[in-house]
């Protein structure tokens, strides 16, 4: 057993920067696992090879992508038709001008002399023209990586006559850090007889799920009537500029017999809560059982989440990395692990896994892990613990966030559902951590600060509370967030999470002064 494995198993995280990833919160396709664990057991059919071998190129160069950001500044590319068009792409889709980049439709073909199938896209709006061979290559790389997660349940489907419509979501991680978010919407094709499924898939650098969802609403309407009619309809929507926070767009969009139909979009005030809903985890869990889970994420242990239904994986797993706000989840993080991947699970490092019930047998490593059973009929919805996750947490700041949650029941919206139960967690990091600013020290005018941890986590009171930050540093999130703040010049700090922090500081000035 390796010293990075063993020193995990005893809960203690290596701060070497060589370690260091930088993956972003909400998904990163393939980040931190050793190519060791190879994704296609021994012995796997031929067939699935290529797929994987083109797929596993994103994953390589994903991961040297990563380390090179971490380990020095990032390099600036060279001028020229590649670097023109990455500017370009960054600056109308990064920027937040466009909804969308571009939508695909993947279907099930079935395979010559086999009775198995593969997603293949069939459609894409719009094409993606006069790129440079370089940028083409990693385009169908990215694009091949698309159809495993549109189904990640690999190549045994049997044709239906009847589907419920599904949809869930996923974030690509590009090379250079960017992040796409891919929303899906899987249903059955019009036609008779038995058919598969095929998926539409919208990505985006934007995260917004409720909104996707009813553009998905609308692409379906009008597949029901012909596939001609979905262009004109995201040829309308990709000229729209996207909404700010609170704000609304209208889309006329012409359906025959119908007439011209006005669609109005709306996106969330809170845009920092836009790309998550709460309901689908606390309906699969209780408030108690959620906080075992926090538990769990907070101090980075391997988590795994088992379901049969994809839009209840990504929902809930979504759910759970934004309950770390103001910090971010900075490992490995699949909210649907295609089958063909399926062996991540068995990584040693942290990890936020969503895998289909039916691949729970295929977890044997059982060894520092959380399994959540989140089906309906479960009796338990931990599988498999370590048996600390109620211990974590200080037993006050506990009691505090479940009467905090207990205020959600007048909360019948899902904005208000949201802003009740985020603030209850981002209150939980206030009170622990957030007298963080006072512990990082400016030698001099135009440099960065110096955070002094051991005088920060000895200044912390009760003692309880002062054991959980204790472990809580050592995480790569707390270490990357203080990292953050010490190349930054001192001064106010901007965010929910400092304006939650003066609050709480004038809050506990006015009662000290009552008591005076």
């Amino acid at each position: 057993m390796s010293e990075t494995v063993k020193k995990r198993r005893k809960g203690v995280r290596l701060t070497n920067p060589k370690n260091r990833w930088s993956e972003q919160p909400m998904g990163n396709i393939i980040t931190d696992v050793s190519e060791k664990h190879g994704a296609i057991p021994s012995g796997e059919d031929d067939g699935r090879q290529g797929p994987f071998k083109r797929f596993s190129a994103i994953w390589s160069s994903f991961r040297k992508g990563k380390r090179d950001r971490v380990k020095e500044p990032e390099l600036t590319e060279p001028p020229g038709l590649e670097a023109a068009e990455n500017t370009t792409r960054q600056h109308r889709y990064a920027s937040g001008q466009y909804f969308f980049e571009y939508l695909v439709v993947v279907s099930l073909k079935k395979a010559k002399d086999s009775n198995t199938y593969e997603p293949q896209i069939t459609y894409q709006f719009p094409k993606r023209d006069g790129m440079a061979r370089s940028q083409k290559e990693e385009e169908e790389k990215t694009l091949k990586a698309i159809t495993l997660f549109c189904f990640p349940e690999g190549i045994n489907w049997a044709p239906l006559t009847e589907y419920h419509s599904e949809t869930f979501s996923f974030v690509l991680t590009e090379i250079d850090g960017s992040r796409r978010n891919g929303y899906c919407r899987r249903l059955l094709p019009g036609g008779r007889g038995a058919r598969p499924p095929e998926a539409y898939c919208i990505i985006s650098t934007l995260a917004c799920f409720g909104l996707f969802s009813k553009i998905f609403d609308e692409v379906e309407k009008r597949r029901q009537i012909s596939m001609a009619m979905i262009y004109p309809f995201m040829q309308k929507l990709r000229e729209a500029q996207f909404p700010a926070p609170g704000n609304t767009v209208e889309i006329k969009s012409f359906i025959p017999e119908s007439g011209t139909e006005i669609i109005s979009l709306t996106r969330p005030l809170d845009s920092w809560l836009e790309h998550v809903n709460f309901a689908t985890l606390f309906s699969c869990l209780t408030d108690q059982q959620v906080l075992l889970v926090f538990a769990a994420a907070v101090l980075e242990r391997r988590i795994i989440f088992i379901a049969d239904e994809l839009g209840t994986l990504s929902q809930v797993i979504h759910a759970v990395a934004a309950l770390l706000y103001p910090f971010t989840w900075q490992h490995t993080f699949i909210s649907i692990v295609p089958e063909i991947l399926i062996d991540v699970v068995m990584a040693p490092t942290p990890y936020l896994l969503g895998v289909q019930k039916r691949l729970l047998d295929q977890v044997t490593d059982q060894t520092d892990l959380l399994v959540v059973d989140l089906s309906e009929d479960k009796k338990d919805p931990f599988i498999v613990s370590i048996g600390d996750e109620g211990t974590i947490l200080p037993p006050k700041l506990q009691a505090e966030i479940l009467v905090a949650l207990s205020t959600r029941q007048n909360a019948s919206v899902g904005e208000e559902l949201n802003r009740v139960v985020s603030e209850a967690f981002l209150q939980f990091f206030v009170k622990t951590v957030g007298h963080y600013a006072s512990y990082v020290k400016y030698a001099r005018a135009g440099e960065g600060g110096v955070f002094d941890k051991r005088s920060f986590y000895k200044a912390i009171e009760p003692k309880v509370t002062r054991h959980f930050v204790k472990k809580f540093i050592q995480t790569q999130m707390f270490d990357l967030f203080i990292q953050e703040v010490e190349q930054q010049q001192p001064g106010p700090q901007q965010g929910i999470f400092h304006k939650k922090i003066l609050e709480y500081q004038e809050k506990k000035k006015k009662e000290k002064t009552k008591k005076h």
